[in-house]
């Protein structure tokens, strides 16, 4: 297979408080070096890409040394905490910043979607905008006509085409940005983030048209997002960085893995009773706890416990998740628990699986698929065969018999 993508020693650092690299001193001073064929002066100097400590340089690499190789046809996620260089790599392979130092070799059109309408002139109408967008990629007027009326339909925009898009609202932005980026006949695109902005539908139509590009079509994807379910549906590959160090760069499910065992979740694959009594078996008419103990390598927001409850047959019986219930929302937290509480959980007797989900919006920090079984069982004096109940539950049903005269 033909390579899209080589980067090599790629590193790009930035002075804190400066726009750009520096003063113009130190522009000369870079300069000066290379027509000499000396090491940039500057390259040394500068403190790791890490928010959690105190910078003690007034250099920072936003990213440092990084190597990879990506196919043409591979979909590719870049995984990593806030601040980790994403967006800069991004920025980097989309042409709109320079690296500090290596290279990076693409072959073929790029369209990049970096941040809502990423290109567009608010001043310009729509349709205006398609044909601009167009240009810029070295397509021919006639090539962006034959995809138009397929670019529109998809951004469900028809009738505001010929407005001006600085009246869109954000979401009819982001639907007509990502399908210009999307249909226009690239060979590689770059999305980043586009699934935050949207309604669901939207974002399941982004999915599948990135789906379409990459293995129907055979083009390049290149896909940042904290979504984890929406990159492992997505892409074939992953590249995981951290303090803008290349940490893993591979199969996809190998890359989250790594990602995941980031995430330190305890007491997750244990169930109880009270008073949070860690058991397998339970009485058939007693409470059912499920708690998640959580240490985030970063604060969150609104954290999230989810579960589905089925039967040994793999039928789902019943499940939600805290948002659904209305619990106590808790902003800006990287550690603590979320507890789930069945009271009263009816089930009749026999073996069920419990399947978990842990994280927010953005994230999917753990979610695990029949992690544990557990078996309930009828401890009452009076016992009734489970042969004369319908379907999983045995509900307390109270039963009135009057006669009529």
């Amino acid at each position: 297979m033909a390579l899209a993508i080589r980067v090599e020693n790629l590193s790009k650092q930035y002075r804190l408080g400066q726009i750009g690299t520096g003063t113009l001193s130190h522009d000369l001073n870079r300069f000066w070096a290379s027509i000499r064929g000396k090491e940039d002066p500057y390259a040394q100097i500068g403190a790791a890409n890490d928010r959690s400590q105190k910078a003690t340089s007034d250099y920072v690499w936003a990213l440092k040394d990084i190597n990879f190789e990506i196919e043409q046809g591979d979909a590719v996620g870049i995984i990593g905490r806030n601040g980790a260089g994403k967006s800069t790599l991004l920025k980097i392979l989309s042409r709109t910043t320079l690296p500090t130092t290596g290279s990076v070799k693409m072959k073929g059109r790029i369209a990049s979607l970096l941040e809502v309408g990423t290109g567009f002139h608010p001043e310009m109408t729509g349709r205006e905008n398609i044909y601009q967008n167009g240009a810029i990629l070295g397509m021919t007027r006639h090539e962006i006509t034959r995809k138009f009326d397929e670019i529109v339909d998809f951004s469900g925009c028809e009738a505001y085409i010929d407005t001006p898009v600085k009246r869109y609202s954000s979401g009819m932005y982001v639907r007509l940005a990502f399908a210009v980026a999307a249909h226009l006949e690239s060979e590689i695109l770059i999305v980043d983030e586009v699934l935050a902005v949207g309604d669901a539908e939207f974002q399941k139509k982004c999915l599948g048209k990135m789906n379409d590009v990459a293995k129907g079509e055979g083009r390049t994807v290149l896909f940042v997002s904290h979504n984890m379910g929406a990159v492992k549906s997505l892409c074939n590959r992953g590249v995981m960085l951290e303090n803008g160090i290349l940490n893993k760069f591979s199969n996809i499910d190998e890359v989250l893995n790594t990602y995941s065992k980031r995430v330190e979740i305890n007491s997750v694959l244990k169930l109880y009773d009270e008073p949070l009594k860690q058991i397998e078996v339970f009485e058939d008419n007693k409470d059912l706890i499920i708690k998640v103990e959580f240490n985030l390598p970063e604060k969150i927001d609104i954290p999230n416990l989810g579960f589905i409850i089925k039967d040994l047959y793999g039928n789902p019986l019943f499940g939600g998740n805290a948002i659904q219930y209305k619990y106590n929302i808790i902003h800006n937290i990287n550690q603590g628990q979320v507890v789930a509480k069945i009271l009263n959980h009816r089930l009749i007797n026999g073996v069920y699986t419990l399947s978990i989900w842990f994280g927010n919006k953005s994230y999917d920090f753990f979610n695990k698929t029949d992690c544990l079984n557990f078996e309930v069982c009828n401890f009452s004096d009076v016992v009734i065969p489970d042969s004369t109940y319908i379907g999983s539950f045995r509900p307390d049903v109270k039963w009135t018999i009057n006669e009529i005269i």
